[in-house]
């Protein structure tokens, strides 16, 4: 404030016995002079009085608008000279990423268009140098310059110098006895610097300052896993040498003796629960060491069984008593079921595409009916199946003593694409183009369509396909498409034209069945000489007409990503109504998803598929309806469909039996894009009537990205085939693209 308010004070004193015939303002850019002028409280024709003016300017200056105001008296006319403070035109950070700078200036609460002062400057500085220190970052320097531009506007830049970094050379762990500091190093934020630290896996040693604090707690989680009830951790010490920048870590520990379990009780309403069926899946167990982390587990277990019953409120305490003499702790789960719960009122936010009935239906959880953790589990993982979602949340809250309100947040996912590429290929086929459009949910009422079309010198194929999984939000399904394939093999050319439609309902949670007519006419042409005496290349159209029923169960977690559940399908095709084809086809694939992040902290994926098909000769079974191996989806490494019994020619004669099998482990690479590191290993065997004639197997490593910018799943793989022939074609790289594992 240049001017104190003691001047105020004095002008108004030699003036008292005036009033005032008007209020003016000079310098104001953002506030009006009618709402200053009803800030200052003041009004004509009222005495001059020097505490109401003083008490003005304190009201004005409480609107933090000003950076000095002072008050001039002409003849009873009271003129208020403001001077604001600058607006912040913009801010520069210079040595901190975006991320950084972007999570820096939003705790500081400066942004475009905020007024600046001295405060917010400050505040800006102390924050980015909290931050860099707790980064493990010293002498830091970080320098506020201020620009100011016309229409009383200021350019701010922060400047930024890190620091040097600390590295801990040392993890001291006195008192401990029974583990040392390899034991608990991966459950720790801070460690000792490894040779060669800077390499991918090792640990580099560089201290993170704000994790020193949890660390203590992460050391005595660790005893406590391991039944040392007793055991202290104290601070850390942190000793650091600035001439080199390296420090040691000292922790003391009072590690104690192990418990082991005694009794195990559970206190709760029979009717209810049976306590024995519970503790029957508990993971601590009388007589073993005891482990906190079970303890936790088994509550969890308790709150599962009586969540489901409707009592989501219910309380569990468990009461440990550890006897210190034989180092036994007894533990009793007292369990308060309080009242069951209703759902009250369900509300959905975040779907400006999607309409609401497609969310609801996915929904196991209604107004006025039990609210159960079951249902509220059940309704996510169908919500996040749909693949319409990047994510999904349904949030209770608790409402009533009876009651709770669910909040249904969904993030919708791009579920259009557009694909376009060009193919090569050095051997027949050549260069080539394909194209695709496709919705997952059109207009946002969860009806897919889509159509590909992919030409090469020697084949055109295309495609156009549609599928209704709740037909008018009902419990049935209606599916069909209409295909074109044409392609120019070496010794014959061969168009299929074709269609298909199926009707299908769903039953229970996750049962789907089904019942789909295809018709198909195949033609074959300009066949070699040397093919005609072979039943399956002669020419002329070969029909086809079937059924074919299915059965699919699915109680994955995810769509694009599963970490959990197990997918199942089975389908019988009968072909033989009418046309020409006449043959059974029966195939049969489940694939089992599990996730690791509960048990290890890390988002390890673990995926297996077993795939079986085989066929039984009715009359006739066209060459393009026998079973291929090779390519994704069967043995990667080899060529798409070159597996399979041939003549003696060479030519490819299909088989009647195959078996395939992968292992796919999935680690996070990108998080913030969602790319994710692959090795699977795959094995095959087919055969005319057996499933061993033929055996393949292959392994490799790949990137996948789950929800690619195209709407799709991508995929590359590098792959090394483990048991291939000198007449196998190979691929070392195999790209894919909108298929899922």
């Amino acid at each position: 404030m240049k001017k104190t308010l003691l001047l105020s004070s004095i002008l108004a004193l030699s003036l008292q016995s005036e009033t005032i015939k008007d209020i003016r303002f000079e310098g104001l850019v953002h506030m009006s002079p009618d709402i200053a002028k009803e800030i200052t409280g003041l009004k004509r024709g009222e005495a001059v009085d020097d505490l109401k003016v003083d008490a003005s300017i304190k009201r004005l200056y409480a609107q933090h608008y000003f950076d000095d105001i002072w008050v001039d008296d002409q003849d009873g006319v009271l003129i208020y000279h403001c001077k604001e403070k600058p607006v912040v035109s913009h801010v520069n950070v210079e040595g901190l990423d975006k991320d950084q700078s972007e999570k820096t200036l939003k705790e500081a609460q400066i942004k475009k268009g905020d007024l600046y002062d001295a405060t917010k400057a400050k505040n800006v500085k102390e924050k980015i140098t909290k931050q860099l220190q707790d980064e493990g970052y010293f002498d830091s320097s970080v320098k506020i310059e201020e620009k100011p531009l016309n229409s009383g506007s200021v350019e701010t830049n922060v400047i930024v110098k890190k620091g040097e970094p600390v590295y801990i050379k040392k993890v001291n762990l006195i008192g401990a006895k029974h583990f040392t500091y390899d034991d608990i190093k991966d459950r720790i934020a801070n460690r000792q610097r490894q040779f060669a630290g800077w390499f991918f896996g090792r640990d580099d040693g560089k201290l993170k300052a704000d994790q020193l604090k949890f660390d203590a707690e992460r050391i005595k989680e660790f005893y406590l896993e391991h039944g040392f009830m007793d055991a202290k951790v104290y601070p850390p010490y942190l000793k650091t040498n600035f001439s080199d920048y390296t420090a040691t870590l000292t922790y003391k520990i009072d590690e104690g003796e192990p418990y082991t379990v005694g009794a195990i009780n559970v206190e709760i309403d029979p009717t209810i629960a049976n306590p024995h069926k519970l503790k029957d899946s508990f993971r601590l167990k009388s007589h073993k060491v005891f482990d906190v982390t079970k303890l936790r587990h088994d509550m969890s277990q308790i709150q599962k069984v009586v969540s489901d019953k409707g009592y989501a409120f219910a309380s569990i305490v468990p009461d440990v008593q550890p006897d210190k003499t034989t180092h036994t702790v007894n533990i009793t789960y007292k369990v308060q079921p309080n009242k069951k719960v209703f759902v009250h009122n369900i509300t959905i936010s975040g779907n400006s595409r999607t309409q609401d009935s497609v969310i609801r239906r996915e929904l196991y959880l209604s107004e006025g009916e039990k609210f159960t953790r079951g249902d509220l589990v059940d309704s996510l993982n169908a919500l996040k199946r749909t693949g319409y979602f990047n994510n999904v949340q349904i949030i209770p809250k608790q409402v009533g003593e009876d009651q709770v309100d669910l909040l249904v947040k969904v993030d919708e996912a791009s579920t259009g694409s557009i694909m376009g590429g060009i193919t090569y290929s050095d051997g027949y086929d050549g260069l080539g183009v394909n194209a695709g459009i496709s919705d997952r949910n059109f207009l946002g009422s969860g009806i897919e369509l889509g159509t590909t079309i992919d030409y090469s010198q020697k084949r055109l194929k295309g495609s156009i396909n549609f599928n209704n999984p709740r037909l008018f939000d009902s419990l049935y399904s209606l599916s069909g498409n209409i295909y074109r394939n044409d392609y120019d093999y070496i010794n014959y050319k061969e168009k299929s034209l074709g269609g298909s439609l199926g009707l299908g309902r769903k039953i229970g949670r996750n049962l789907h069945v089904s019942l789909t007519y295809l018709y198909e006419d195949t033609e074959l042409t300009d066949v070699n000489d040397s093919l005609k005496n072979n039943i399956f290349y002669q020419p002329g159209h070969f029909k086809k007409s079937s059924f074919i029923p299915a059965i699919t169960y699915d109680n994955t977690d995810d769509y694009y990503l599963p970490r959990h559940g197990i997918h199942a399908a089975y389908s019988l095709e009968y072909a033989g109504v009418g046309g020409d084809s006449k043959f059974l086809k029966h195939n049969a694939v489940i694939k089992f998803y599990h996730g690791f992040e509960d048990q290890f902290d890390y988002d390890l994926i673990l995926r297996a598929k077993l795939r079986v098909s085989s066929m039984e000769d009715k009359g006739f079974i066209p060459l393009n309806e026998k079973l291929y191996m090779g390519g994704y989806g069967t043995v990667r490494g080899y060529k798409y469909g070159w597996l399979a019994p041939k003549d003696s020619e060479g030519n490819l004669q299909g088989a009647k039996r195959m078996a395939t099998s992968s292992v796919e482990l999935s680690i996070p690479l990108v998080k913030k894009m969602g790319l994710r590191g692959v090795a699977f290993y795959d094995y095959g065997m087919t055969g005319e009537n057996s499933f061993s004639d033929i055996k393949r197997a292959s392994y490799g490593a790949g990137i996948e990205w789950p929800k690619s910018p195209l709407g799709v799943p991508l995929q590359i793989f590098w792959t090394r085939p483990i048991n291939d022939k000198p007449d196998d074609r190979l691929h070392k790289v195999e790209f894919n693209l909108g298929h899922r594992f």
